[in-house]
């Protein structure tokens, strides 16, 4: 807690940011970027009323459909031109990782450096126009079956609506894919999760006016809202302890003679995080679970028995969704980090540079222990984030609190409030280093 104290503080160091001119501009392309996308949020997309859309909505929030609301930001309830939001990029990406870990081809493709990862990028894009065009194809031929009062949401069924709907809501996500690498690759932090974290804590006030509004009308205590806000403080806390805490493995180097003189000899430390997957497995477990009940949602109590059929077995707080969330998130827990953590590659690379860990041999037990010890941790990590996902459910099914003061929300928020804090600490540091190494070449001329 100490050093991020200090390093959020170092960050904030305003005398500094006021002479780090490409770090301004970084900044201000992102919350230009990000306003950009808070903005799409209120366009509506065509063929809608609006009013209608909201009754049904109202009626379905309180399940999957508010879940999947919240990643968008709000647009799913407006229906805009943003509803089905960076999702479709995100299942892509992870069909992408999986077929990866599965196929030689696209394996070896990985393997190839830039240009290898472009291509799987490039396959990563196309298979997001195409689960884009499903879902917004779905999400029509629902809204289209869908109505409030007897009055129907679409107000000119047919082809065209449909071809229409499909267009918007997939060009949309195109957008957002887009505005996602030009963040990440212009701006500072993750451009995806930027995304995703502005949309949930522009919502933040909302949730914060409702529970108020419980509080008013009664049907929450305002001992218990209390109580929520210290539960609020404790869990931010308990994430920001769990993302940082890691396991340090010694490891030693031996001494060598260069010449006359000698070298190596020192002991340095391989940092392992209890949670290296960090949000990732929400967000991809939340994606698979919402792609399938998207039409669900909207389609039910009017659509085909076994939509609703699904919409009941997989609703908030059902035993089969509480399962099928906590078996994913598990699964992308140990899945990702495997992919970010390799034991084999980790103790050839000790081994090529003389490196060994205390009382293991070099080779094949180094890796045997590194696997072992990551083993633990990320089930250590899936239990944690099975922690803090099931925390929303239980408030919700027990006390009907906005989902925004779940652990799921508040984990995406601090998270990646912690890697975009961090970034800037980078840019200072490097900052800092090009004016130093200018003044030295400075006075170097000079004498």
């Amino acid at each position: 807690m100490a050093s991020a104290a200090e390093q959020l503080a170092a960050t904030m160091n305003f005398g500094a940011l006021s002479k780090a001119t490409e770090l301004k501009k970084r900044i201000w392309f992102t919350l230009g970027a990000l306003i950009i996308y808070r903005l799409g949020t209120y366009i509506p997309a065509p063929g809608i009323d609006p009013d209608v859309m909201k009754q049904i909505f109202d009626q379905q929030s309180g399940g999957i459909l508010g879940m999947f609301d919240m990643f968008a930001g709000g647009a799913l309830g407006r229906m805009t031109i943003f509803a089905l939001n960076i999702m479709p990029y995100i299942s892509a990406a992870i069909i992408m990782q999986l077929l990866t870990a599965v196929s030689p081809t696209l394996e070896a493709l990985k393997k190839e450096g830039e240009s290898g990862r472009k291509k799987i990028n490039q396959y990563t894009r196309y298979g997001t126009v195409l689960l884009a065009s499903v879902q917004a194809y779905g999400i029509a031929v629902g809204l289209e079956s869908s109505g409030g009062g007897g009055v129907s949401a679409v107000l000119d069924p047919g082809f065209y609506f449909r071809f229409t709907m499909v267009v918007t809501l997939t060009g949309g996500t195109i957008f957002l894919m887009w505005l996602g690498e030009q963040i990440t690759q212009r701006g500072v932090g993750n451009g995806i999760s930027l995304i995703i974290f502005s949309g949930i804590v522009a919502n933040l006030p909302l949730a914060l006016a409702s529970t108020l509004e419980l509080g008013r009308t009664g049907a929450l205590s305002a001992a218990f809202i209390i109580m929520l806000l210290i539960m609020a403080v404790f869990v931010i806390a308990f994430i920001v302890f769990m993302e940082r805490a890691q396991r340090r493995i010694i490891v030693q180097y031996p001494k060598r003679q260069v010449g006359n003189k000698m070298f190596g000899g020192e002991s340095t430390h391989l940092p392992m995080k209890i949670n290296p997957a960090g949000v990732i497995p929400l967000i991809f477990a939340s994606s698979l679970l919402l792609m399938p009940l998207t039409v669900a949602g909207f389609s039910a109590g009017s659509g085909p028995e076994w939509l609703t059929w699904v919409t009941s077995l997989l609703g908030r707080g059902q035993p089969l969704y509480l399962s099928v969330y906590i078996g994913l998130i598990v699964f992308f827990t140990f899945f990702y980090t495997t992919i970010v953590f390799n034991p084999a590659d980790t103790a050839d690379n000790l081994k090529k540079h003389g490196g060994f860990i205390p009382g293991i041999r070099p080779g094949r037990n180094t890796e045997d222990h590194l696997r072992f010890i990551l083993m633990r941790l990320t089930a250590v990590g899936a239990l944690y984030l099975s922690m803090v996902a099931l925390l929303p459910e239980l408030l919700i099914s027990r006390f009907a609190v906005p989902f925004f003061f779940g652990g799921t929300s508040l984990l995406i928020v601090v998270s990646v409030t912690m890697d975009t804090v961090g970034q800037i600490h980078s840019h200072l540091l490097a900052h800092q280093y090009e004016g130093l190494i200018k003044k030295t070449k400075l006075k170097g001329r000079r004498g």
